[in-house]
Order: C-alpha cells, then structure tokens, then sequence
C-alpha cells in the first residue's frame, strides 16, 4: 500500500451516530486508505480512457 491518504483524526470527528462518539477500529482506517486509494487509481483510468490528463469528479 502507497502513503496514508486518510486523515485518522478526521475519520474518528465523523464517526457520531445520534450524538453519539463510535469507536473506530484501526483496521478500519487501513481498509478505507485501500479503498480511497482504489477509487483514485480508478478515476485516473476513466480520465486516460476519455483522453484527459485532469481527474475529475465525473471519474468517480
């Protein structure tokens, strides 16, 4: 796996159900880095698909 592209800190600000802090395991942050990670990789492939050199939002 490439750099940490998740903000841990961010993640547990966001993670409040009712009011309520949830608990974040810490595989959990390195599962969603895989998965962030994956979603560039494939929106950089549909931008090169479409003749782009620019990611955007439409590419995910």
């Amino acid at each position: 796996m490439g750099s940490t592209l998740v903000v841990r800190s961010k993640i547990d600000e966001l993670a409040v159900k009712d009011g309520k802090k949830m608990s974040i395991s810490s595989d959990f942050h390195d599962k969603l880095n895989i998965v962030v990670e994956d979603l560039i990789k494939k929106a950089c492939e549909r931008a090169k698909a479409n003749n782009r050199n620019t990611v955007m939002a439409r590419d995910l």
